[in-house]
Protein backbone atom coordinates (compact mmCIF):
# COMPACT_ATOMS: atom_id res chain seq x y z
CA UNK A 1 0.00 0.00 0.00
CA UNK A 2 1.86 3.37 -1.36
CA UNK A 3 0.18 5.69 1.84
CA UNK A 4 1.97 3.30 4.39
CA UNK A 5 5.17 3.47 3.29
CA UNK A 6 4.41 7.13 3.45
CA UNK A 7 2.91 7.43 7.16
CA UNK A 8 3.21 5.41 10.18
CA UNK A 9 -0.73 5.46 11.68
CA UNK A 10 -1.13 3.97 14.92
CA UNK A 11 -4.14 3.78 17.02
CA UNK A 12 -4.32 5.95 20.11
CA UNK A 13 -4.77 3.83 22.79
CA UNK A 14 -6.99 5.41 24.39
CA UNK A 15 -9.93 7.94 23.44
CA UNK A 16 -6.03 33.34 9.00
CA UNK A 17 -7.43 37.05 8.51
CA UNK A 18 -7.24 39.96 10.46
CA UNK A 19 -6.28 39.44 14.17
CA UNK A 20 -6.78 41.53 17.38
CA UNK A 21 -6.73 41.37 20.47
CA UNK A 22 -9.74 39.33 21.33
CA UNK A 23 -8.69 37.41 25.09
CA UNK A 24 -12.19 38.86 26.71
CA UNK A 25 -13.64 36.56 24.06
CA UNK A 26 -14.97 32.90 24.58
CA UNK A 27 -11.82 30.60 24.00
CA UNK A 28 -12.43 28.24 21.32
CA UNK A 29 -12.77 25.32 22.37
CA UNK A 30 -10.23 22.43 21.39
CA UNK A 31 -8.21 24.40 19.41
CA UNK A 32 -6.22 22.82 16.34
CA UNK A 33 -2.48 23.33 16.60
CA UNK A 34 -0.05 23.35 13.89
CA UNK A 35 3.76 23.58 15.04
CA UNK A 36 6.06 24.51 12.04
CA UNK A 37 9.92 23.88 12.62
CA UNK A 38 12.76 25.47 10.77
CA UNK A 39 16.12 23.97 10.68
CA UNK A 40 19.25 25.62 11.19
CA UNK A 41 17.34 29.69 10.35
CA UNK A 42 18.34 32.19 11.98
CA UNK A 43 16.87 34.73 13.88
CA UNK A 44 17.45 37.66 11.14
CA UNK A 45 16.58 35.43 8.08
CA UNK A 46 13.12 36.70 7.76
CA UNK A 47 11.43 39.84 6.11
CA UNK A 48 9.46 40.89 9.56
CA UNK A 49 13.07 40.52 11.44
CA UNK A 50 14.58 43.25 8.64
CA UNK A 51 16.29 40.46 6.25
CA UNK A 52 15.54 42.49 2.78
CA UNK A 53 17.15 39.25 0.57
CA UNK A 54 14.93 36.63 1.29
CA UNK A 55 11.50 36.52 0.61
CA UNK A 56 8.96 35.10 3.13
CA UNK A 57 5.73 37.50 2.38
CA UNK A 58 3.64 34.23 4.27
CA UNK A 59 5.30 34.56 7.38
CA UNK A 60 5.68 38.24 7.36
CA UNK A 61 2.00 38.68 7.28
CA UNK A 62 1.54 36.11 10.05
CA UNK A 63 3.74 38.14 11.88
CA UNK A 64 1.94 41.10 11.18
CA UNK A 65 -1.52 40.07 12.35
CA UNK A 66 -0.44 37.45 15.02
CA UNK A 67 2.65 37.81 18.34
CA UNK A 68 6.62 38.44 17.13
CA UNK A 69 9.06 37.68 19.46
CA UNK A 70 12.17 39.25 19.69
CA UNK A 71 13.64 37.64 22.08
CA UNK A 72 12.61 33.98 21.90
CA UNK A 73 15.36 30.97 22.15
CA UNK A 74 15.78 27.93 21.14
CA UNK A 75 17.12 25.38 24.10
CA UNK A 76 20.28 24.45 22.79
CA UNK A 77 22.14 25.96 19.76
CA UNK A 78 22.27 22.86 17.63
CA UNK A 79 19.24 20.34 16.74
CA UNK A 80 19.32 17.44 18.76
CA UNK A 81 19.08 18.76 22.22
CA UNK A 82 16.65 22.12 20.88
CA UNK A 83 14.68 19.29 19.72
CA UNK A 84 14.55 17.63 22.86
CA UNK A 85 13.73 20.43 24.98
CA UNK A 86 10.58 21.46 22.86
CA UNK A 87 9.03 17.86 22.90
CA UNK A 88 9.69 17.06 26.59
CA UNK A 89 9.33 20.61 27.92
CA UNK A 90 12.39 20.15 29.57
CA UNK A 91 15.88 20.85 30.16
CA UNK A 92 18.27 18.53 27.42
CA UNK A 93 20.46 18.83 29.70
CA UNK A 94 18.22 16.61 31.94
CA UNK A 95 18.31 13.45 29.21
CA UNK A 96 21.90 13.72 28.82
CA UNK A 97 21.74 15.31 25.14
CA UNK A 98 23.58 17.99 24.71
CA UNK A 99 24.87 17.83 20.97
CA UNK A 100 23.53 16.60 17.89
CA UNK A 101 22.67 12.80 18.16
CA UNK A 102 25.25 10.96 15.83
CA UNK A 103 23.28 8.19 13.46
CA UNK A 104 25.04 5.02 15.34
CA UNK A 105 24.54 6.58 18.66
CA UNK A 106 22.77 5.02 21.25
CA UNK A 107 21.53 8.11 22.92
CA UNK A 108 17.88 9.19 23.14
CA UNK A 109 15.40 11.20 24.00
CA UNK A 110 13.85 9.68 27.41
CA UNK A 111 10.65 7.86 27.88
CA UNK A 112 10.41 8.64 31.68
CA UNK A 113 7.79 11.37 31.55
CA UNK A 114 5.30 12.05 29.06
CA UNK A 115 6.39 13.84 25.97
CA UNK A 116 4.20 16.90 24.34
CA UNK A 117 2.51 14.79 21.81
CA UNK A 118 1.66 12.29 24.47
CA UNK A 119 0.40 14.47 26.83
CA UNK A 120 -2.07 15.98 23.62
CA UNK A 121 -3.13 12.41 22.47
CA UNK A 122 -4.40 11.54 25.80
CA UNK A 123 -5.70 14.75 26.04
CA UNK A 124 -7.94 13.98 22.89
CA UNK A 125 -6.14 15.48 20.27
CA UNK A 126 -5.13 12.87 17.20
CA UNK A 127 -1.26 13.65 16.81
CA UNK A 128 1.03 13.73 13.50
CA UNK A 129 4.55 14.56 13.09
CA UNK A 130 6.11 15.41 9.36
CA UNK A 131 10.18 15.53 8.78
CA UNK A 132 12.95 15.79 10.76
CA UNK A 133 12.74 13.82 14.33
CA UNK A 134 16.74 13.67 15.01
CA UNK A 135 16.31 12.53 18.93
CA UNK A 136 17.50 8.68 18.43
CA UNK A 137 20.30 7.31 16.46
CA UNK A 138 19.37 5.01 13.19
CA UNK A 139 19.39 1.04 13.16
CA UNK A 140 20.36 1.57 9.50
CA UNK A 141 23.25 3.49 10.88
CA UNK A 142 24.28 1.02 13.40
CA UNK A 143 22.47 2.47 16.82
CA UNK A 144 21.85 -0.19 18.95
CA UNK A 145 18.46 1.00 19.64
CA UNK A 146 16.18 3.59 17.52
CA UNK A 147 13.43 5.42 19.43
CA UNK A 148 10.98 7.32 16.53
CA UNK A 149 8.13 9.42 17.03
CA UNK A 150 5.79 6.93 17.24
CA UNK A 151 7.33 5.98 20.74
CA UNK A 152 6.49 9.19 21.64
CA UNK A 153 2.93 9.86 21.17
CA UNK A 154 3.37 10.60 17.67
CA UNK A 155 0.55 8.64 15.60
CA UNK A 156 1.01 9.68 12.21
CA UNK A 157 4.81 9.31 11.42
CA UNK A 158 5.18 10.86 7.51
CA UNK A 159 8.25 11.32 5.90
CA UNK A 160 10.39 11.11 9.07
CA UNK A 161 14.00 10.26 8.14
CA UNK A 162 14.65 6.39 8.50
CA UNK A 163 18.39 6.59 8.24
CA UNK A 164 20.98 10.05 8.94
CA UNK A 165 19.94 13.02 6.63
CA UNK A 166 23.55 14.35 6.86
CA UNK A 167 24.35 16.56 4.46
CA UNK A 168 21.26 16.68 1.93
CA UNK A 169 19.53 14.78 -0.56
CA UNK A 170 16.74 17.52 -0.78
CA UNK A 171 16.00 16.25 -4.06
CA UNK A 172 14.44 12.73 -4.95
CA UNK A 173 15.82 10.14 -4.79
CA UNK A 174 15.89 10.83 -0.56
CA UNK A 175 18.67 8.55 0.45
CA UNK A 176 17.26 8.79 4.07
CA UNK A 177 13.62 8.23 2.84
CA UNK A 178 14.40 4.67 0.71
CA UNK A 179 11.41 3.19 1.55
CA UNK A 180 9.64 5.89 -0.77
CA UNK A 181 10.13 4.04 -4.20
CA UNK A 182 10.22 5.86 -7.60
CA UNK A 183 6.22 5.55 -8.56
CA UNK A 184 5.65 7.38 -4.32
CA UNK A 185 7.87 10.34 -6.07
CA UNK A 186 8.71 12.35 -8.84
CA UNK A 187 12.21 12.70 -10.36
CA UNK A 188 13.91 15.11 -8.85
CA UNK A 189 11.17 15.79 -6.09
CA UNK A 190 12.16 18.57 -3.50
CA UNK A 191 11.49 17.62 -0.18
CA UNK A 192 10.62 20.92 1.01
CA UNK A 193 7.54 20.90 -1.11
CA UNK A 194 6.78 17.69 -0.40
CA UNK A 195 6.16 18.16 2.83
CA UNK A 196 4.04 21.10 2.71
CA UNK A 197 1.67 18.82 0.48
CA UNK A 198 1.51 16.68 3.14
CA UNK A 199 0.84 18.92 5.53
CA UNK A 200 -2.10 19.82 3.48
CA UNK A 201 -3.87 16.26 3.36
CA UNK A 202 -2.99 16.00 6.65
CA UNK A 203 -5.36 18.78 7.74
CA UNK A 204 -7.91 17.65 5.18
CA UNK A 205 -8.10 14.18 6.91
CA UNK A 206 -8.55 15.53 10.31
CA UNK A 207 -10.48 18.48 9.88
CA UNK A 208 -13.25 16.90 11.99
CA UNK A 209 -11.15 16.18 15.27
CA UNK A 210 -8.73 18.67 17.23
CA UNK A 211 -4.80 17.68 16.07
CA UNK A 212 -1.26 19.05 16.59
CA UNK A 213 0.80 18.93 13.29
CA UNK A 214 4.20 19.21 13.91
CA UNK A 215 5.77 20.19 10.88
CA UNK A 216 9.55 19.71 11.35
CA UNK A 217 11.35 20.83 7.94
CA UNK A 218 14.46 19.73 6.62
CA UNK A 219 15.79 23.15 5.26
CA UNK A 220 17.45 25.23 5.77
CA UNK A 221 20.29 23.14 6.83
CA UNK A 222 23.36 23.61 6.87
CA UNK A 223 24.21 22.17 3.56
CA UNK A 224 21.59 24.20 2.01
CA UNK A 225 20.33 23.19 -1.04
CA UNK A 226 17.50 25.11 -3.63
CA UNK A 227 15.40 24.37 -6.45
CA UNK A 228 17.66 25.43 -9.58
CA UNK A 229 14.82 27.84 -11.22
CA UNK A 230 14.22 29.59 -7.60
CA UNK A 231 18.49 29.60 -6.40
CA UNK A 232 18.78 31.30 -10.47
CA UNK A 233 16.19 34.23 -8.95
CA UNK A 234 17.87 35.12 -6.43
CA UNK A 235 21.12 34.82 -8.09
CA UNK A 236 19.94 37.46 -10.69
CA UNK A 237 19.66 39.96 -6.96
CA UNK A 238 22.72 42.29 -6.97
CA UNK A 239 22.92 41.84 -3.57
CA UNK A 240 23.62 37.74 -3.75
CA UNK A 241 26.77 36.71 -2.82
CA UNK A 242 28.88 33.46 -4.47
CA UNK A 243 31.09 30.18 -4.04
CA UNK A 244 32.29 28.13 -6.43
CA UNK A 245 31.07 24.38 -6.51
CA UNK A 246 32.15 21.70 -3.98
CA UNK A 247 35.17 19.39 -5.28
CA UNK A 248 32.99 16.33 -5.17
CA UNK A 249 30.08 18.79 -7.51
CA UNK A 250 33.01 19.54 -10.28
CA UNK A 251 30.09 19.28 -13.19
CA UNK A 252 28.19 21.65 -11.11
CA UNK A 253 25.09 19.56 -11.43
CA UNK A 254 22.08 21.68 -9.70
CA UNK A 255 20.25 18.45 -8.42
CA UNK A 256 23.64 17.21 -6.88
CA UNK A 257 24.96 18.12 -3.72
CA UNK A 258 27.47 21.12 -3.20
CA UNK A 259 26.56 23.02 -6.18
CA UNK A 260 28.04 26.43 -6.88
CA UNK A 261 27.19 28.83 -4.08
CA UNK A 262 25.80 26.24 -1.58
CA UNK A 263 28.88 28.33 0.96
CA UNK A 264 27.85 31.62 -0.07
CA UNK A 265 27.32 34.11 2.32
CA UNK A 266 25.84 36.48 3.78
CA UNK A 267 23.11 36.72 0.97
CA UNK A 268 22.27 32.89 0.29
CA UNK A 269 20.98 32.01 -2.87
CA UNK A 270 20.61 28.07 -1.96
CA UNK A 271 19.14 29.23 1.22
CA UNK A 272 16.83 31.87 -0.01
CA UNK A 273 15.34 29.32 -2.19
CA UNK A 274 14.74 27.05 0.94
CA UNK A 275 13.16 29.58 2.41
CA UNK A 276 10.80 30.85 0.01
CA UNK A 277 9.66 27.10 -0.38
CA UNK A 278 8.98 27.05 3.44
CA UNK A 279 7.08 30.25 3.13
CA UNK A 280 5.45 29.19 0.80
CA UNK A 281 4.14 26.43 2.67
CA UNK A 282 3.20 28.17 5.37
CA UNK A 283 0.92 30.47 3.04
CA UNK A 284 -0.75 27.46 2.19
CA UNK A 285 -1.41 26.13 5.20
CA UNK A 286 -3.16 29.44 5.96
CA UNK A 287 -5.51 29.33 2.78
CA UNK A 288 -6.23 25.72 3.38
CA UNK A 289 -7.09 26.78 7.14
CA UNK A 290 -9.68 29.58 6.05
CA UNK A 291 -11.02 26.84 3.24
CA UNK A 292 -11.90 24.86 5.92
CA UNK A 293 -13.32 27.16 8.25
CA UNK A 294 -10.85 26.14 10.58
CA UNK A 295 -8.91 29.37 10.98
CA UNK A 296 -9.69 30.70 13.98
CA UNK A 297 -9.45 27.43 16.12
CA UNK A 298 -5.60 26.88 14.35
CA UNK A 299 -2.93 28.17 16.06
CA UNK A 300 0.11 28.33 14.22
CA UNK A 301 3.53 28.47 15.34
CA UNK A 302 6.78 29.60 13.68
CA UNK A 303 10.05 29.07 14.96
CA UNK A 304 13.62 27.34 14.49
CA UNK A 305 15.63 24.71 16.31
CA UNK A 306 19.07 26.63 16.44
CA UNK A 307 21.19 29.91 14.93
CA UNK A 308 22.07 29.93 11.09
CA UNK A 309 25.52 28.25 10.44
CA UNK A 310 28.11 30.65 10.03
CA UNK A 311 29.09 28.58 6.82
CA UNK A 312 26.35 29.98 4.61
CA UNK A 313 25.10 32.65 6.10
CA UNK A 314 26.05 35.82 8.71
CA UNK A 315 23.54 35.79 11.56
CA UNK A 316 24.38 40.05 11.97
CA UNK A 317 23.31 41.92 13.90
CA UNK A 318 23.75 38.95 16.34
CA UNK A 319 27.06 37.30 17.44
CA UNK A 320 28.04 33.53 16.64
CA UNK A 321 25.66 30.98 15.36
CA UNK A 322 25.02 27.48 15.49
CA UNK A 323 27.07 25.28 17.79
CA UNK A 324 27.81 28.62 20.08
CA UNK A 325 25.80 29.69 22.66
CA UNK A 326 26.32 33.75 21.70
CA UNK A 327 22.93 34.98 20.92
CA UNK A 328 23.48 34.12 17.20
CA UNK A 329 23.11 30.51 18.28
CA UNK A 330 20.30 30.27 20.17
CA UNK A 331 17.85 33.10 19.44
CA UNK A 332 15.42 32.03 16.64
CA UNK A 333 12.43 34.22 15.00
CA UNK A 334 9.22 33.37 16.67
CA UNK A 335 5.51 33.99 15.05
CA UNK A 336 2.49 32.40 17.25
CA UNK A 337 -0.97 33.55 15.75
CA UNK A 338 -4.56 32.89 15.97
CA UNK A 339 -7.01 34.76 14.41
CA UNK A 340 -9.56 36.39 17.14
CA UNK A 341 -7.69 34.84 20.13
CA UNK A 342 -4.36 35.20 19.81
CA UNK A 343 -4.06 39.11 20.97
CA UNK A 344 -2.20 39.97 17.43
CA UNK A 345 -0.42 42.62 15.62
CA UNK A 346 2.12 42.49 18.17
CA UNK A 347 6.24 42.76 19.02
CA UNK A 348 6.89 41.06 22.57
CA UNK A 349 9.93 41.04 23.78
CA UNK A 350 9.87 38.57 26.40
CA UNK A 351 12.45 36.08 26.95
CA UNK A 352 11.05 32.71 26.14
CA UNK A 353 12.54 29.29 25.80
CA UNK A 354 11.10 26.45 23.71
CA UNK A 355 10.67 24.11 26.23
CA UNK A 356 7.81 26.92 27.40
CA UNK A 357 5.45 25.55 24.71
CA UNK A 358 4.55 22.48 26.62
CA UNK A 359 2.95 23.80 29.61
CA UNK A 360 1.69 27.19 27.12
CA UNK A 361 0.04 24.88 24.46
CA UNK A 362 -1.67 22.75 27.23
CA UNK A 363 -2.91 25.74 28.92
CA UNK A 364 -3.95 26.68 25.50
CA UNK A 365 -5.78 23.87 24.59
CA UNK A 366 -6.96 22.93 27.90
CA UNK A 367 -5.17 19.78 28.08
CA UNK A 368 -3.91 19.08 31.58
CA UNK A 369 -0.75 18.79 32.22
CA UNK A 370 0.23 15.01 33.29
CA UNK A 371 0.51 14.18 36.70
CA UNK A 372 4.04 12.46 36.44
CA UNK A 373 5.02 15.38 34.63
CA UNK A 374 7.57 17.83 36.08
CA UNK A 375 7.91 21.27 33.84
CA UNK A 376 11.26 23.13 33.55
CA UNK A 377 9.16 25.30 31.01
CA UNK A 378 6.48 27.76 32.26
CA UNK A 379 3.41 28.71 29.94
CA UNK A 380 3.35 31.89 28.37
CA UNK A 381 -0.51 31.79 27.69
CA UNK A 382 -1.04 34.85 29.42
CA UNK A 383 1.77 37.09 27.10
CA UNK A 384 -0.05 35.47 24.32
CA UNK A 385 -3.97 36.43 25.08
CA UNK A 386 -3.13 40.18 25.99
CA UNK A 387 -1.38 39.73 29.63
CA UNK A 388 2.30 40.04 30.66
CA UNK A 389 4.79 37.21 31.73
CA UNK A 390 7.71 37.59 34.18
CA UNK A 391 10.44 38.88 32.36
CA UNK A 392 12.90 38.57 34.80
CA UNK A 393 12.97 34.56 35.24
CA UNK A 394 16.00 32.88 34.22
CA UNK A 395 16.62 31.09 31.39
CA UNK A 396 19.52 28.36 30.80
CA UNK A 397 22.05 26.49 28.03
CA UNK A 398 24.37 23.79 28.24
CA UNK A 399 26.29 22.68 25.35
CA UNK A 400 29.30 20.51 24.85
CA UNK A 401 29.86 18.00 22.22
CA UNK A 402 29.85 14.24 22.22
CA UNK A 403 31.93 11.40 20.52
CA UNK A 404 33.57 14.40 18.34
CA UNK A 405 36.75 15.96 18.66
CA UNK A 406 35.40 19.51 17.00
CA UNK A 407 32.13 21.66 16.64
CA UNK A 408 32.32 24.20 19.81
CA UNK A 409 33.52 25.11 22.55
CA UNK A 410 32.45 23.10 26.35
CA UNK A 411 30.47 26.02 27.82
CA UNK A 412 27.01 26.88 29.93
CA UNK A 413 24.85 30.04 29.97
CA UNK A 414 22.21 31.73 31.88
CA UNK A 415 19.81 35.21 31.18
CA UNK A 416 18.02 36.85 33.55
CA UNK A 417 16.53 39.94 32.63
CA UNK A 418 18.58 41.75 30.23
CA UNK A 419 21.78 39.86 31.44
CA UNK A 420 23.60 36.99 30.34
CA UNK A 421 26.43 35.23 31.85
CA UNK A 422 28.56 32.84 29.53
CA UNK A 423 30.96 30.48 31.22
CA UNK A 424 33.58 28.06 29.32
CA UNK A 425 34.38 25.06 31.08
CA UNK A 426 37.12 24.37 28.80
CA UNK A 427 39.06 27.41 30.11
CA UNK A 428 37.03 28.64 33.33
CA UNK A 429 36.58 32.21 31.77
CA UNK A 430 32.96 34.00 31.31
CA UNK A 431 31.86 36.45 29.71
CA UNK A 432 29.20 38.85 30.97
CA UNK A 433 27.04 41.35 28.17
CA UNK A 434 24.38 43.23 28.82
CA UNK A 435 21.36 42.62 26.33
CA UNK A 436 18.90 45.33 26.43
CA UNK A 437 21.41 47.86 25.77
CA UNK A 438 24.18 45.35 23.58
CA UNK A 439 21.85 42.44 21.90
CA UNK A 440 25.15 42.12 19.66
CA UNK A 441 27.21 41.01 22.60
CA UNK A 442 30.26 43.12 21.49
CA UNK A 443 31.49 44.43 24.61
CA UNK A 444 32.18 42.10 28.13
CA UNK A 445 31.06 44.24 31.20
CA UNK A 446 32.69 41.61 33.45
CA UNK A 447 35.25 43.57 34.91
CA UNK A 448 32.86 46.75 35.25
CA UNK A 449 30.01 44.90 36.63
CA UNK A 450 31.33 41.94 38.83
CA UNK A 451 27.92 41.92 41.07
CA UNK A 452 25.95 41.06 38.30
CA UNK A 453 28.69 38.15 37.29
CA UNK A 454 28.74 36.64 40.47
CA UNK A 455 24.75 36.94 40.54
CA UNK A 456 24.43 34.52 37.79
CA UNK A 457 27.51 32.71 38.40
CA UNK A 458 25.88 31.40 41.29
CA UNK A 459 22.48 31.14 39.90
CA UNK A 460 24.24 29.10 36.41
CA UNK A 461 26.18 26.76 39.11
CA UNK A 462 23.16 25.78 41.39
CA UNK A 463 21.01 25.35 37.74
CA UNK A 464 23.80 22.67 36.50
CA UNK A 465 23.91 20.66 39.55
CA UNK A 466 19.99 21.15 39.53
CA UNK A 467 20.03 19.42 35.88
CA UNK A 468 22.52 16.99 36.51
CA UNK A 469 25.90 18.24 34.06
CA UNK A 470 28.81 16.25 34.82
Amino acid sequence: MKRKMLYLSLAATSAAGTSVCCAQQKAPQRPNVIFIFADDLGWAELGCYGNTFNETPALDSMARFGVRFTDAYASAPISSPSRAGLISGRYPLRDGITDYIKPDSPIHLGTEQPSLPEALRRGGYHTGIIGKWHLSGYLANGAPVEMGPEKYGFEEVVLSAEESIGNGSYFYPWHHLKSIGPDEAEEHEFIVERMNREALRFIERNRERPFFLYLSHYAVHTMVHGQPELVDYFRSKPECNHSAPSKNNPENDPYKKWPADYLAKPHNPHLAAQLKVVDDGVGMILAKLRELGLAENTIVIFTSDNGGSPQVTDNGPLRGGKGTLYEGGTREPMIVFQPGRICGGRVSSLPTNNYDFYPTLCELTGTPLPEEFEPDGVSIADELLGGACDTERPLYWYFRIQGRKSGGRWCSSVRSGDWKLIEFHDDGTRELYNLREDPSETTDRLAEVPEQAERLAKLLAQWRRDAGAE
